[in-house]
């Protein structure tokens, strides 16, 4: 069962694009957000109340890991669930946002001394270029502006957090980060939610479908599984699969919520994905993201 834990993995990562697509239909992006990390925050509590593990630490401590799950939690999903409810297809909005490794690549270099090598320039030249091609030269007439905006709002969040945790080294649980995390997450959220957006929430069918995929399958299924093929030594094979992100979710988004995949689209998508791969194939993607 376990050699079936990557592909698994990449399938419930990708999901988490699909349903949150889903969850927008019915609720407000931000209120959905805050009311899924809620329980998130509750759950990974109860958990490390059972092992008994340590949970009260400093602030210097516990404020790293509140400001890595506003970065990842808040800006990140919350730009990618903004998009969405801009009517932006997932695919789109997953292949944005999978553009992290190489713009990390990118502003590695300034901002932490990396060296920045040909390969990955080429890897970067091509994923930006099959983005644009996904996009189409016509995108402020296809998609919305804000979409857009918030789509690349979540990229540079995702990125910020990733040069972060590179910066920050914290002395406590994975467990117990992760609340701090979800804790952070949903104070930020629920300020955020009143000052842009008219909060709601319909608690329809779909939505409680949705909602419960997003917490037990990729907060805590998704998330656990990476980190045991991570602790197992099968973090660089994991890496690669990030690669498969884009597709994966624009074919679901296709199968399960009707959205249009073109020629072009499919062209654009293939190029992306071999500049993510060429610009980060010898690194392993440093991941925190939560769908």
């Amino acid at each position: 069962m376990v050699k079936f834990f990557p592909l698994a993995f990449i399938l419930l990562w990708s999901s988490a694009f699909i349903s949150g697509k889903v969850i927008v239909a019915d609720a407000s992006p931000l209120a959905a957000l805050f009311f899924r990390f809620v329980i998130v925050t509750a759950g990974y509590l109860i958990f490390a109340m059972i092992t008994k593990q340590k949970i009260l630490y400093p602030f210097a401590e516990s404020g790293k890991a509140m400001a890595t799950g506003i970065l990842f939690h808040g800006i990140y999903l919350g730009g990618c669930w903004y998009s969405f409810s801009k009517g932006m297809p997932a695919g789109i909005v997953a292949l944005i946002v999978t553009l992290q490794p190489i713009l990390t690549a990118l502003l590695a270099g300034p901002l932490l001394g990396e060296a920045v090598t040909w390969r990955q320039w080429l890897g970067i030249f091509l994923g930006f270029s099959g983005t644009l091609l996904v996009l189409g030269f016509d995108a402020l007439n296809e998609f919305s502006l804000m979409a857009l905006i918030a789509s690349s709002i979540a990229l540079f969040a995702i990125t910020a957090g990733t040069l972060w945790q590179k910066k920050i080294s914290l002395n406590m649980p994975l467990s117990v980060s992760n609340i701090y995390q979800s804790f952070g997450a949903s104070i930020f959220l629920l300020a955020v939610c009143y000052l842009l957006e008219q909060p709601f929430i319909h608690f329809t069918t779909s939505f409680v479908w949705a909602m419960a995929w997003q917490i037990i399958a990729v907060s805590f299924g998704a998330f656990t599984i990476l980190m045991y093929l991570i602790k197992s030594g099968s973090a660089s094979q994991t890496s690669t699969l990030f690669f498969l992100i884009p597709s994966v979710s624009a074919i679901m988004g296709w199968a399960f919520v009707e959205e249009v995949l073109s020629v072009q689209d499919l062209i654009g998508f293939l190029i992306a994905t071999l500049g993510v791969y060429i610009a980060t194939r010898k690194n392993v993607v440093a991941v925190s993201e939560k769908a």
